[in-house]
């Protein structure tokens, strides 16, 4: 068996390489990634990418195909991956979110590739209001990032048939360490701000809804995406990835983080206006289609999670909104020192840096 994990240098890409490698202990396994994140290292005792068989350095909007030569799953999990980002580079989210998947999906099933599993979002049902969003609800997606997983999702559907399984994981928002940890996401950001500065400060007032799901469980589903068959819930299906038990308001999680770690101070912006991405959604159907592969991790042991990994980094950064840990600052820094273009491909090495 031959695996491909695109995008497997970001947050999530170490821990579902890890449990791949578990899983299919005699797969090759494929690496393929930019590397904008790859000196973000955190906690990590060896470079994770030693968990994979190769690794290529690869722009996935140009994928030359001989890597795909012998490929049996795609776990596509390259992306412009958070609002912020998708706002600064809306073209390029574009591309790398939906074109170069459904491109890559494309060369995959010509060459005969079973399996097509693409890291999709809850995210897609923006504005979703008190009923918890199913597969079937309608979509209304608010930003770049939401609009370039439902486009690819409306065209992995196309390509799916049963010699070529298209599995998309609508998955909840993301926490838990990482050994390339990222900050900006809601709860490892409540996590890192009780911890360097005693104080949760909630910019919204606190009310809009998030379902949440740790990395080792995202890892899991898509586990599930790699060997599932046709004859499990059709060779096409786009699934919300998450437990139901993990639909939590902004505050809610605030006052969790808080209990603990002690001492903190929750603060609500009660004169904030009113956040429109808020939804609470439905796990229903994957948990009848998977039920060996569901979310293990609750909220309590997150928090735990992310709070021992931080310390073991002795993180103490009271400014990490503006370090390596927030992605977006990661991609500014690489344009403005002229290593990316502004399509975010790599320039050349930087005349001041060549001898």
């Amino acid at each position: 068996m031959k695996i491909l994990i695109t995008g497997n240098m970001g947050y999530i890409g170490p821990t579902v390489a890890q449990r791949l490698r578990k899983s299919y202990s005699k797969a090759q396994i494929i690496g393929l990634d930019m590397g904008y994140f790859a000196t973000c290292l955190t906690a990590s005792k060896c470079l994770p990418e030693c968990r994979v068989d190769s690794q290529y350095f690869s722009d996935v909007r140009h994928t030359d195909p001989i890597i795909l030569k012998d490929v049996d799953a795609i776990v596509y999990l390259a992306a412009i991956s958070n609002d912020p980002m998708g706002a600064t580079f809306e073209n390029v989210t574009l591309d790398v979110n939906y074109r170069a998947a459904i491109d890559l999906a494309e060369q995959a099933r010509r060459q005969g590739a079973r399996s097509f599993v693409f890291a999709s979002s809850c995210s897609v049902y923006g504005s979703g209001g008190e009923d918890a969003k199913t597969e079937d609800s309608s979509l209304n997606p608010l930003t770049a990032y939401a609009k370039s997983k439902i486009a690819a999702e409306q065209e992995l559907a196309r390509l799916a048939d049963p010699t070529f399984v298209v599995t998309c994981l609508r998955f909840a928002t993301a926490c838990g360490m990482s050994e390339r940890l990222r900050l900006d996401l809601v709860l490892n950001d409540f996590v890192a701000s009780a911890l360097a500065t005693g104080t949760i400060t909630i910019l919204s007032d606190g009310t809009p809804w998030r379902p949440l799901i740790h990395i080792t469980d995202m890892a899991r589903a898509i586990d599930w995406g790699v060997q599932r068959s046709f004859q499990d819930g059709g060779h096409f299906v786009a699934v919300n990835a998450g437990s139901d038990e993990w639909n939590y308001q902004v505050r809610d999680l605030a006052q969790a983080v808080a209990k603990v770690i002690s001492g903190v101070d929750v603060q609500v912006n009660q004169n904030a206006q009113p956040d429109k991405r808020s939804y609470r959604v439905s796990f229903e159907k994957f948990r009848q289609l998977a039920p060996a592969y569901q979310p293990k991790i609750d909220l309590h042991a997150a928090i735990e999670d992310i709070k021992r990994g931080l310390e073991s980094m002795n993180f103490r950064d009271p400014n990490f909104r503006s370090s390596q840990l927030i992605r977006l600052n990661v991609l500014k820094a690489l344009k403005e020192g002229g290593y990316l273009n502004e399509d975010l491909s790599w320039n050349e090495w930087p005349k001041s840096l060549i001898a």
